[in-house]
């Protein structure tokens, strides 16, 4: 459930930060450019991929900590793919994980603060 929560946020924000910078995609902004692929919406600035795959790397990692390494080959791998089919600048795909991972941790430490202390006993 925490996992969904946090990609679903990072999905959130990723996509309220591209209509503010309005940055368009590569093959937007160079159209003699070929991507592989296209994407519905034409902002590219943060890559929501990779803010996806990050967040939801760092909501497993906090249950498998012992899977820490492919998660996030799995994460990078997603995030660099994203550049290789011309649909996003590296800065896209290294600003979309670092929003990943600060809306897990974020929202980790909203949970801890909001959640009910139980007193020791003694």
């Amino acid at each position: 459930m925490f996992t969904a929560l946090a990609v679903f946020v990072a999905d959130l924000l990723a996509n309220g930060l591209k209509l503010v910078t309005d940055r368009p995609r590569p093959y937007v902004a160079n159209p003699d450019q070929d991507p592989l692929t296209t994407a519905a919406l034409e902002l590219s600035f943060p890559s929501g991929h990779a803010a996806t795959a990050f967040a939801g790397a760092t909501a497993l990692y906090r249950f498998l900590p012992h899977r820490a390494v492919p998660l996030y080959l799995l994460a990078a791998a997603i995030a660099w793919s994203r550049v290789y089919v011309g649909v996003h600048y590296p800065s896209d795909v290294l600003v979309g994980a670092a929003l990943g991972v600060a809306t897990t941790l974020l929202l980790l430490l909203a949970i801890r603060r909001l959640s009910p202390r139980v007193p020791r006993a003694g």
